[in-house]
């Protein structure tokens, strides 16, 4: 395959991955509040990881809770922004979780 081929290909494949990372699902109904959950002890030998905070994810058909647990940051200092539900017009959609 000739490299201008490749490339093209490459940045299509690229575009398509891309467009479907940013598609966003919408709900009519609002998620409903979190339950209390209790943050563990950090897990020895890990002093630099964070808490991740439960969420309720939509699963096509209704909200489903995914517990919290504990994430090593990619980078020293890194701050985890968690993820979150915003109401739009349409309904409301996820936004994820990122670190800044």
């Amino acid at each position: 395959m000739n490299r201008k081929l490749m490339l093209a290909v490459f940045g299509a494949a690229l575009a398509v991955s891309t467009a479907a990372a940013e598609a966003q699902v919408y709900v009519r109904i609002g998620p409903p509040r979190p339950p209390r959950e209790v943050v563990p002890v950090r897990p020895m030998g890990h002093p630099d990881w964070v808490w991740q905070g439960g969420y309720h994810r939509w699963d096509g058909q209704r909200y489903v809770w995914v517990p919290g647990a504990y994430i090593a940051p990619p980078r020293p200092r890194a701050v985890w922004v968690p993820g979150h539900w915003v109401r739009r017009p349409r309904g409301y959609v996820w936004m994820d979780g990122r670190w800044r």
